[in-house]
């Protein structure tokens, strides 16, 4: 009988692209797939353009802070649950796997109700509300750092590290050649500032044109309407505002990679092995989970971390000149890492709680 699982999680690409990297390992072992996210939210467009049944439910943001929304919000959250409910009873899944978001919280809840399986995946160092409330919901908890476990009830964590997108293994460094038709061969920094861009990091990238274009090439994805058209024509220096097939290609070619240190990122930089300059978003603008996220993996020798607060352009070019020196000691402490195999421990996990329900 073939087997059937539910995936969830929403809000954010970082919700959603783990939930991808498990699609093709699903796929292997026969499994009918249903995903459950909100009506519009970005989760609806990236799983249905990989050709997965999608069906959306209501849901609400539930905040720590004060929010007129805060008064209509779990109305909404309520309303997701039955409707969560209802696909549930209709879908009947061996399991369910959660990538966090709000869209979550009904759909790990009508699944305790109704006694299906349930096995969540926290990203960041620190969870965050949403699986926090889910983690009473759930049968496993998976997570991406190992410092993440002192966070969780203990007998049901599991340390499985990220599921990475298995194209992101197969770049093409030639290809890239191709696309980016730099005329040297001087190593090449690959700066990524998130999917709308970070206004203080594309601003110490290019004030450090002039001296870092001296030894590197340079492709700058800076997030969209953030393409600077004067410099649109400095040799060695390429802009675009976001990549997407081409991403894997790009890593194949980069020598060093300048990133924000969202989970999902970080865990593709060392599956990849990629020496890195990590910039975490600040306290004041986020709730500490990327600053927390990059300390670790300083302390574990995986990247050098550059916080916000001290970034211009003299630290950048002093850490990118660091890191590029230090690349092989770099990359040895990445490949001592177990965690590339995180898809195949998350799937072995779901292949227990699938037979543990028939």
């Amino acid at each position: 009988m073939q087997k059937k699982i539910i995936l969830t999680g929403g809000g954010t690409a970082g919700h959603v692209t783990p939930n991808i990297a498990l699609l093709p390992l699903l796929k292997s072992y026969e499994y009918q797939i249903l995903y459950l996210g909100s009506y519009n939210g970005i989760e609806k467009n990236l799983i249905t353009a990989e050709g997965i049944d999608y069906k959306g439910i209501s849901s609400g943001k539930l905040r720590r802070y004060f929010d007129f929304k805060n008064f209509t919000d779990p109305f909404r959250v309520i309303k997701g649950y039955f409707e969560a409910v209802k696909i549930i009873k209709d879908f009947k899944p061996d399991v369910i796997f959660s990538k966090g978001g709000f869209v979550a919280v009904p759909v790990a809840a009508a699944a305790h109700r109704l006694k299906i399986p349930v096995i969540i995946h926290e990203s960041d160092i620190s969870p965050g509300l949403a699986n926090k409330i889910c983690m009473r919901f759930a049968d496993k908890i998976c997570c991406s750092f190992p410092d993440t476990i002192k966070y969780l009830p203990e007998s049901k964590s599991v340390f499985t590290g990220s599921p990475i997108r298995a194209e992101l293994f197969k770049g093409d460094k030639n290809a890239a050649l191709r696309l980016t038709r730099f005329s040297d061969t001087k190593p090449v920094l690959l700066v990524i500032g998130g999917s709308l861009g970070s206004v203080k990091i594309n601003t110490a990238v290019r004030s450090s044109l002039n001296s870092l274009l001296q030894l590197y090439n340079i492709i700058h994805i800076c997030g969209k309407g953030n393409v600077d058209e004067e410099l649109g024509k400095t040799p060695g220096y390429l802009q675009y505002e976001y990549v997407s097939s081409e991403l894997k290609d790009l890593f194949a070619l980069a020598d060093v990679v300048i990133s924000r240190a969202g989970a999902n990122t970080i865990c593709e930089l060392l599956a990849l092995k990629k020496p890195n300059i990590l910039i975490p978003l600040s306290a004041a603008a986020s709730r500490g989970d990327q600053i927390l996220n990059a300390a670790s993996y300083n302390n574990q020798g995986f990247s050098y971390v550059l916080n916000e607060e001290l970034l211009s352009s003299e630290s950048l070019e002093a850490a990118v000149s660091y890191v590029y020196n230090n690349r092989e000691s770099y990359i040895n402490n990445m490949s001592a890492s177990k965690t590339g195999e995180a898809g195949e421990q998350i799937l072995k996990l779901i292949l227990k709680a699938s037979d543990k329900n028939n």
